[in-house]
């Protein structure tokens, strides 16, 4: 993981670099079972997204998942010693780390350096493998979310389920554009931004958007009023981890995610729908940034988890459908 951070700006500030492979199917519906291979991480909040989705359009090994854990050189890693049988890489109805089922690699840089010609770039996950192909056909979160929920659907068990609607494309965009600078990357660039200057701009920018999500919670169940689509997908990985992780290690320190009463009930709303708890681990999530991040944590000691972040917190009443009702009576 900190082998493939960005370096900061000349302004000290942290821009994440853009993603190098963008290839999309030649058409939906086009795929095999079995031909595209997605790899993630439990840590990583990019490659959680496209587990989420993944799991909610039931796509099981029509698109085979390997799950990388963070190594002690900073790199994504398979497991050497994983006792996962079940071919998915789902425990007791949970994700969890496994071997590299498409290549037999034994780390994510290996999977890229595999392909025709070599790389020399990031390895980072989420990635998505073309197996027939034998190269990286994408690997970014953003649109591998959109490949999964809309090009796999003759390989999916929940085909009807839509996170992208077309009647709310205009809606889901504007979201996308107001969450990823503000607040999936806000939270990066308070971490790591190397200047006081930087961590001021950085702080302001995601505790106003956090205002603002907030306010508008307060009266639509999510994002786009009452339909749960890809733009809550990407908001809930950065809440799901606000708490445990930014608020301490990345000093997002200003007010708790447990402060924002809207958007807590909001993390457990989408945290109780089925498919989604399965692809959480908060164990893997504080090991990964607090014993990996060595820079930030250099003796890598874990704090106690806050309690929003436990399982019975999560499982909480979240009491998010009476917003939906006052919208609907009003």
């Amino acid at each position: 993981m900190m082998a493939q951070l960005a370096p900061p700006t000349d302004k000290k500030d942290y821009s994440r670099p853009t993603s190098q492979f963008r290839g999309r199917l030649p058409s939906p519906s086009s795929a095999k079972p079995g031909q595209y291979h997605l790899y993630v991480a439990l840590a990583c909040p990019w490659a959680h997204r496209t587990a989420i989705v993944h799991s909610l359009k039931r796509l099981g090994d029509a698109v085979p998942i390997s799950v990388a854990v963070p190594g002690s050189t900073g790199l994504w890693e398979f497991a050497p010693k994983v006792g996962v049988n079940s071919k998915s890489g789902v425990v007791a109805e949970r994700l969890r780390p496994t071997l590299d089922r498409a290549n037999g690699q034994k780390l994510v840089m290996d999977v890229y350096k595999s392909q025709q010609g070599g790389y020399n770039g990031r390895s980072t996950v989420p990635m998505l493998w073309d197996s027939l192909q034998k190269r990286v056909m994408n690997n970014e979160s953003s649109d591998i979310i959109e490949i999964l929920n809309s090009d796999f659907n003759h390989l999916a068990e929940n085909p009807d389920l839509d996170l992208a609607p077309a009647d709310l494309k205009s809606q889901i965009e504007e979201w996308n554009e107001f969450i990823y600078p503000n607040i999936n990357n806000g939270v990066y660039r308070c971490g790591f931004a190397q200047s006081q200057e930087a961590y001021d701009s950085a702080v302001e920018s995601l505790f106003n958007a956090l205002d603002k999500l907030e306010a508008h919670l307060a009266g639509s169940r999510y994002l786009c009023q009452d339909t749960f689509t890809l733009a809550d997908v990407r908001l809930f990985t950065t809440l799901f981890r606000f708490d445990a992780v930014y608020q301490i290690l990345f000093k997002c320190s200003k007010q708790k995610l447990k402060e924002y009463p809207n958007l807590e009930g909001y993390m457990r709303d989408i945290y109780q729908i089925p498919g989604v708890a399965s692809t959480c681990d908060m164990d893997a999530i504080m090991h990964g940034y607090y014993k990996v991040l060595f820079p930030l944590n250099p003796g890598g000691i874990s704090p106690a988890m806050p309690r929003v972040a436990d399982s019975a917190s999560l499982l909480e009443p979240h009491n998010r459908q009476k917003v939906a009702d006052l919208v609907v009576g009003q």
